[in-house]
């Protein structure tokens, strides 16, 4: 491949946006600059709301509120939500719509898709956001749907798979319900979907095995860059098919699920370890520490997905100076112009302050004031 086309396979930016009766919009459209863009003003004018938005061209879901008629503005009926990206040259018009009582649908470039999962890492993306605290302090789920996120992203098979394990998991759980409610039990039936949940899940498994062996070293250089600092950080993979293969944990725990009529084993119990210095980060990392992994933890997956999928994600950072101060704030921009960052889009209450350290890494760029 020549020089020129890798250029242009790392080329992709959302020109304008337009919303109907999205959120706290009843109408509004915006045209971006292809490098940086600020969204400024007081709380609550919407600021990210429009980078939820642009998150939803990329995930036909909200970032924040993933429940569809939660999003349409209140009083009205539907929502429209419209974007037209320049991709390695070519022109993509995305719009994600959805009506009260109906399906959403995501169409690119007039024709919609049969399923959503189709679009995933079609428009590579990342976001930073306060929410992003939920990681630390939430449960398993919220970590392995990070995971998997950044995963989906490089590797549509890996998607497909995810949501058929899903399915039988809950086909399993209501068959051990039904067993239960009607004093029975059929062991056939019950193998059918123990093997299913082995195959689908063991490729699951050394899918995030092998995605966490890379991610590892990309996360730990990031760490040390952010914090300045000589603290060893790591990320562990727990998962129950560590110890033991999954169709032998099914037959072995098969009295345990029959009387919580729940599948107690499997991929869906796994979970990522967040620890510094060989504690756990969520009760040994200051303020500072977790805010510092957090952020290497994103700006990891940006890199990741980066070479996954061979273009530049585009980088949303909601709220940014809230959670940090603005000389790590500094790093992360100039991060944007010293290592070949795509378009970034960033939200912040003092359009001066936002300004003001914008200007330092000499990029062309656009303020929005709501």
């Amino acid at each position: 491949m020549e020089p020129k086309d890798s250029n242009i396979l790392k080329y992709m930016v959302l020109k304008n946006l337009s919303l109907l009766n999205y959120k706290n919009f009843e109408t509004a459209s915006f045209e971006f600059d292809s490098k940086i863009n600020c969204l400024v003003g007081n709380n609550g004018v919407g600021k990210t709301n429009v980078l939820d938005a642009i998150y939803h061209l990329s995930f036909g879901k909200s970032y924040f509120n993933p429940i569809t008629v939660q999003n349409i503005k209140h009083g009205e009926g539907f929502f429209v939500i419209e974007g037209n990206y320049n991709k390695k040259d070519r022109e993509e018009k995305i719009i994600v719509s959805a009506k009260r009582g109906l399906k959403k649908i995501i169409k690119r470039n007039g024709k919609p898709y049969p399923r959503f999962s189709e679009h995933i890492g079609f428009l590579p993306l990342v976001i930073v956001s306060p929410a992003d605290r939920d990681l630390i302090v939430e449960g398993s789920e919220t970590r392995r749907k990070f995971m998997d996120g950044v995963i989906s992203q490089g590797d549509s098979d890996y998607l497909n798979t995810l949501l058929n394990y899903n399915k039988i998991v809950a086909q399993r759980n209501s068959l051990l319900k039904y067993f239960a409610v009607n004093h029975t039990h059929n062991q056939e039936t019950l193998d059918i979907y123990n093997l299913q949940m082995h195959d689908l899940g063991t490729t699951i498994y050394e899918k995030r095995k092998a995605f966490l062996n890379d991610f590892m070293p990309i996360f730990s250089k990031r760490y040390q860059s952010i914090s300045n600092s000589k603290e060893i950080v790591e990320i562990q993979y727990r998962s129950q098919l560590n110890e033991q293969d999954l169709l032998i944990l099914l037959k072995e725990n098969a009295t345990k699920d029959k009387i919580s009529q729940y599948s107690n084993f499997g991929i869906h119990k796994d979970d990522l370890i967040f620890d510094i210095e060989e504690h756990p980060i969520k009760k040994f990392g200051s303020q500072g520490q977790q805010k510092s992994f957090l952020i290497a933890l994103k700006l990891a997956q940006f890199d990741f997905i980066k070479t996954q999928s061979k273009v530049n994600p585009i980088l949303l950072m909601d709220d940014i100076f809230d959670k940090l101060d603005e000389q790590r704030v500094e790093q992360i921009i100039a991060l944007v112009k010293n290592q070949d960052f795509g378009q970034l889009f960033i939200s912040d209450t003092h359009a001066d302050r936002t300004e003001k350290v914008i200007k330092k890494i000499h990029q062309s760029y656009k303020m929005f004031k709501l």
